[in-house]
């Protein structure tokens, strides 16, 4: 199975969160179609467990599909403008402040 027929669009750029999240809305057929392409690609055991979970979740009728979209865009993946950076303001980090060097105010220096 390739993966543009998976029932989650961009299978491979999610996360293990965003899948844990986005397979809760599949039917027992649509998640053993990424299990089995899970197998076959990455065999992640963690995400290949977790499927296997929610799988006999469904099937034993402990678990239903929730009603969420599984098509809808994922926020973790980043849409990228050729040569562009997918950092924005909102995902950069903290500022760097460094420490100060021989100020005489600081009581952490060491006085000489």
């Amino acid at each position: 199975m390739a993966h543009h027929e998976l029932p989650l669009p961009d299978y491979d750029n999610l996360t293990t969160g965003s899948l844990e999240s986005r397979i809760r809305s599949l039917d027992a057929d649509s998640v053993k179609q990424v299990l089995e392409y899970e197998r076959e690609h990455a065999d992640r055991m963690q995400v290949v467990i977790m499927l296997e979970h929610r799988l006999d979740s469904l099937r034993s009728g402990d678990a239903t599909p929730s009603g969420g979209d599984p098509a809808a865009p994922a926020p973790e993946v980043a849409q990228r403008r050729p040569g562009g950076s997918a950092v924005t303001p909102a995902t950069e980090g903290p500022p760097i402040n460094p420490p100060s060097q021989g100020d005489p105010t600081n009581p952490a220096q060491p006085r000489g």
